[in-house]
């Protein structure tokens, strides 16, 4: 392998940029051979708002450690660190989807600013992940991503207890099915300690993303936050990263059209978040790698069986997940569809991994041949609603209806919809439709699982379909939903043409969804209609509305 001799950082001795960088750096304590050696970023994406990040500066103050001892030299910054259940209260959510982009830059700003070598990230809540693989193919330095792991769930009244079951009994408790004392007890016992969301939400599915596109060290997703596994990955990323900078492996070279659809394969396999769609999308926009990420789920979506079914699809928890042997060993199950040449940031290709792999329970992670389902987990519809497309979850054993036709009832306002369901304003056999929640019109998308929550404690959960253009926690799989609408209401997508009584229909085994109304009233809507009303004007969702892209681009910041 071709061996890198100098280093971008290593800047010409008397110059300016040497010459003050040497007397900032033998201030706090640098040697001069310590100023030859690969310069690390540690990518600390964390707060003390929520617990998701709280084991993260012990992580980081291990790596320094371990990147010292492998002959680097590591440097921590900050990002924003958004929570989708601490910092989601505000601007009907529009903070999470957005901060993605800002991390991106955060990261831009001090790695590239500073011309470091390398940089390891460690990827938490769900948007830091995301946001630090974009930042990653953006800058194209080596890169390497820590899953820093899922926190340890608890009991409630003997029975297993986790943030989801706090999320949907949150609903339950708005429409009077549990009490503010159940609520409460269940809210003192969920958490036991530092970490992600458990499950298949949006953190792990990135996670497992992370490791099925080659970026992330083998057999290290999922893994439970501060546990023996985790402490080892630790280790050996803080090792390799500056393996990686002498061999100058690259995440261009790793993020190649084969990558992405690995990710994507592995998502089906696992039912993981929805929200990995836009994600890997912008993803590879960053990597300008030409690759249509929603066309890859539709191609692979017949294709792919359904290995495994954890929470909030099936009833296995991660824990046991992780025990099976995790990612590692669902990309075994799926050795004979995936590209096995793609380069990981190991220096092996995927097929040199698998060689080894093992899975260790197939009562949790099936092989193909006794696949759990073959019908897709995740499903893209179209149609006159949703030109560009709208995404359809479903769960392993699901019940709930897939052919639904209804009148419309509309809401655009995260908090009246609420309300509206607690006072019954929407019947069974209707179609709640809300709209305005998209990367421009909320600005920066609605998260509206709270009115899902709320629709079941309603007991309305498969008696009432949902259509939007927001989208939702990927803890969320209840009810008939097709969300994230393209193109959005505020970009003038036929979502805003919408009017109550209006007949729509879904149908997910054909994949389509359709406003029943003629082209020529649609027409006439359109020209009546005046520009989108803007809710927010000011601070940093202003900026982000006028320059984000659609979902279909990944919803990124760039051309």
């Amino acid at each position: 392998m071709k061996s890198k001799t100098e280093l971008r950082s290593n800047f010409k001795k008397g110059t300016l940029a040497w010459a003050s960088r040497r007397a900032h750096w033998r201030a706090i304590g640098l040697t001069d051979e310590d100023m030859e050696k690969p310069k690390i970023a540690i990518v600390n994406s964390s707060s003390s708002l929520a617990l998701c990040f709280t084991h993260l500066d012990a992580i980081a103050l291990r790596l320094k450690e371990e990147i010292r001892a492998a002959g680097g030299l590591a440097f921590e910054i900050r990002t924003a660190a958004p929570s989708d259940f601490i910092t989601a209260v505000g601007r009907t959510g529009g903070y999470i989807q957005s901060t993605r982009d800002l991390i991106v830059n955060d990261i831009e700003v001090a790695v590239e600013g500073a011309q470091l070598d390398g940089m390891i990230c460690l990827a938490s809540c769900d948007k830091t992940a995301p946001g630090q693989l974009m930042a990653a193919a953006r800058l194209n330095i080596p890169t390497l991503i820590i899953a820093c792991g899922y926190q340890p769930s608890g009991k409630y009244r003997g029975e297993h207890c986790d943030i989801e079951d706090v999320f949907i009994n949150a609903g339950h408790y708005a429409s009077g099915k549990i009490t503010l004392e159940e609520l409460t007890e269940m809210t003192e016992t969920a958490i036991q300690g530092p970490g992600v969301c458990p499950g298949f939400g949006t953190a792990n599915s990135m996670h497992c993303v992370s490791e099925a596109l080659g970026m992330a060290l083998p057999g290290s997703t999922p893994v439970m936050a501060n546990s023996s596994n985790m402490w080892k990955t630790v280790r050996l990323a803080g090792e390799r990263i500056v393996q990686m900078v002498w061999e100058d492996v690259k995440p261009r070279d790793i993020l190649t059209p084969e990558a992405f659809a690995n990710a994507v394969m592995v998502m089906l396999a696992v039912s993981g978040s929805i929200n990995t769609i836009k994600h890997l999308q912008a993803v590879a926009r960053e990597a300008k790698c030409e690759v249509d990420v929603y066309g890859l789920f539709e191609q692979y979506a017949s294709r792919i069986p359904l290995l495994t079914a954890v929470r909030p699809n099936g009833q296995h928890t991660i824990e046991e997940f992780e025990a099976a042997g995790g990612t590692r060993a669902v990309m075994k199950q799926l050795e004979g569809f995936l590209h096995k040449e793609a380069r990981t940031i190991t220096g092996q290709t995927v097929g040199e991994i698998l060689r080894e792999a093992k899975v260790i329970d197939e009562t949790i992670i099936y092989p193909v041949d006794r696949a759990l389902s073959t019908r897709p987990s995740i499903v893209l519809v179209r149609g006159s609603l949703a030109p560009v497309c709208g995404i359809v979850k479903l769960a392993v054993v699901d019940d709930r209806p897939l052919k639904f036709r209804g009148p419309a009832v509309i809401y655009e306002s995260r908090e009246e919809a609420i309300a509206g369901l607690k006072r019954g304003d929407v019947k069974a056999g209707e179609v709640l439709v809300l709209r305005g929640f998209g990367v421009k019109g909320n600005p920066g998308m609605g998260l509206l699982s709270s009115v899902i929550f709320a629709l079941d404690g309603a007991g309305l959960t498969g008696e009432v379909a949902v259509v939007t253009d927001g989208h939702v926690s990927g803890l969320v799989n209840k009810t008939l939903l097709v969300c994230e609408i393209s193109p959005e209401a505020a970009e003038g997508g036929p979502l805003a043409l919408v009017e109550r009584g209006d007949m729509i229909s879904i149908d997910v085994k054909e994949r389509v969804v359709n406003l029943e109304v003629p082209e020529d009233e649609l027409a006439s809507r359109r020209a009546r209609m005046g520009a989108w009303p803007t809710k927010d004007d000011s601070g940093w969702l202003s900026i982000y509305r006028r320059v984000v892209r659609p979902l279909s681009d990944g919803a990124v910041l760039v051309e």
